[in-house]
């Protein structure tokens, strides 16, 4: 029997047969992903074949080849990974300029591992409504900023359903993943899209200024008009995974963009000489912002290895 896991709670995982009924499985003791030394074997997202038993659940035996997954480092340390879905058609970044503060480096550590996976990547710019003038006009250089490198972004206000439409259409008939920082306000956006889903939504910790996770699991919800919306768990920070270090900056598209022209085939665009990079941040045809989220994800590649 082959199904979709729609849910993962860390113990068990809920699957959806292609009959249409719903199954608590577990994961068989041995159950390795090739390749891959992960936190979580399944994702939300999986396709997968199940043994059911005597008493209504399942186990999962067998997981289908992916089309795409979005991966980070996991926080537990004995581990590599974290997978967090499979197979999506589109990925949503949740982000805000305040309340709490989006750092364009997540955005870009984000996006580049999207890259690395072939998973699309849209943009959602949040709370709209609280924002200074000072802070939307940021909003907007960000959008047109990731917009020309082709990541489009959408301004919207959960609270006030200001935007609602244009994202319902991006997201009707598909698999779409919403993700970010705890108190973007992604259970209150998803609430607008699907009022069922009755998600928890939570308070911003005055403190920090950072949101407080309301979401402790991985769940895909299906949409009134067709397509499901993958709700995950708050991301603090955003490690990468698996990228050696002369091949990240084939995951910024516009660096990539000007690699091509450097003097040196080997040039990882930092100190050497003829770089049509380094060249570009000057000139502004790439943003100073993403060079730096760049070298941010190279220094840390460098202290991975030396670790080893």
């Amino acid at each position: 029997m082959t199904g979709l896991v729609i849910k993962n709670t860390g113990s068990w995982y809920l699957v959806r047969t292609d009959e249409g009924k719903d199954i608590e499985c577990k994961v068989k003791g041995n159950f390795r992903l090739k390749g891959i030394r992960s936190t979580n074997p399944i994702a939300v997202g999986d396709r997968v074949a199940i043994v059911v038993n005597n008493e209504g659940t399942a186990l999962i035996a067998e997981i289908e080849d992916r089309k795409n997954y979005i991966i980070r480092r996991s926080s537990n340390l004995s581990k590599q990974s974290h997978i967090i879905a499979a197979n999506l058609d589109l990925c949503f970044l949740i982000v805000t300029v305040n309340h709490p503060v989006t750092s364009t480096v997540f955005i870009d550590r984000f996006l580049a591992s999207a890259e690395a996976y072939r998973v699309p990547v849209n943009l959602i710019f949040n709370k709209t409504d609280i924002y200074t003038e000072e802070e939307s006009e940021y909003m907007d250089a960000l959008i047109a900023l990731y917009d020309h490198i082709g990541y489009p972004g959408i301004k919207i206000s959960a609270l006030q359903n200001s935007g609602l439409e244009t994202l319902k259409e991006r997201i009707t008939g598909k698999i779409t993943l919403f993700s970010g920082h705890s108190g973007v306000g992604k259970s209150t956006l998803i609430n607008a899209l699907i009022p069922d889903a009755e998600l928890k939504t939570g308070a911003i910790s005055d403190y920090h200024g950072k949101g407080m996770h309301t979401t402790t699991f991985s769940e895909m919800i299906e949409l009134p008009q067709g397509g499901f919306i993958i709700d995950t768990p708050g991301i603090k920070g955003f490690g990468t995974v698996d990228m050696e270090k002369n091949e990240i900056f084939h995951f910024f598209p516009d660096i990539f963009r000007f690699s091509k022209d450097c003097r040196f085939n080997n040039c990882i665009h930092i100190n050497e000489p003829g770089c049509a990079v380094r060249e570009a941040v000057e000139k502004h045809y790439i943003s100073e912002s993403r060079y730096k989220s760049y070298l941010s994800m190279m220094d840390e590649d460098i202290a991975e290895k030396y670790r080893k």
